[in-house]
């Protein structure tokens, strides 16, 4: 049986050795074995650990991964560490996103869904950019209603950051 110290299984997983005591600390991750004046990890934390992170990228709070890893088996762990999203996945908000953003934009299995196909859209609309933040913006058609104007500058007064000096 393959055993890591606290740094050797922090590597593995690509996180911080602090992650992990945080994680233990939360419940996301048993306790280690103690040998000695040393701590033992296994092949199950460094699986909870992948399996923590796949569900962070797709956007699921802590709270839902603990619950949802509560008594789930090693294998179990393991497929959804190497991408398996359990099923019925929860689409869930990132930080500072409206959650009725995500369920707006989410397919029915979850995942995002295709941009909108626009059939025989009228060439030589005027659209008006609208910069949140650095690599997000946010597109306006000019003869949007007012309704859709108020929304983009709404979103823009929440979440924009201030453009650095001399970038525009």
């Amino acid at each position: 049986m393959t055993t890591y110290k606290l740094d050797e299984l922090a590597g593995e997983a690509g996180v911080a050795p602090r992650t992990v005591r945080y994680y233990v600390q939360r419940g996301l991750l048993p306790a280690p074995e103690f040998r000695g004046k040393d701590t033992a990890y296994g092949r199950e934390h460094l699986a909870r650990l992948r399996a923590i992170k796949a569900l962070q990228q797709a956007h699921w709070p802590l709270e839902e991964i603990q619950a949802r890893l509560a008594g789930a088996g090693v294998d179990e762990i393991e497929r959804i560490a190497a991408g398996a999203l359990p099923p019925g996945a929860p689409p869930t908000a990132p930080p500072g996103v409206p959650p009725a953003v995500i369920t707006r934009c989410a397919g029915p299995d979850g995942a995002p869904a295709p941009p909108p196909q626009v059939a025989g859209a009228p060439r030589g609309e005027r659209w008006e950019r609208v910069e949140i933040a650095d690599g997000v913006e946010l597109h306006v058609r000019s003869d949007a209603p007012d309704r859709s104007r108020r929304i983009a500058l709404d979103i823009e007064s929440r979440y924009a950051t201030p453009a650095p000096k001399g970038s525009r």
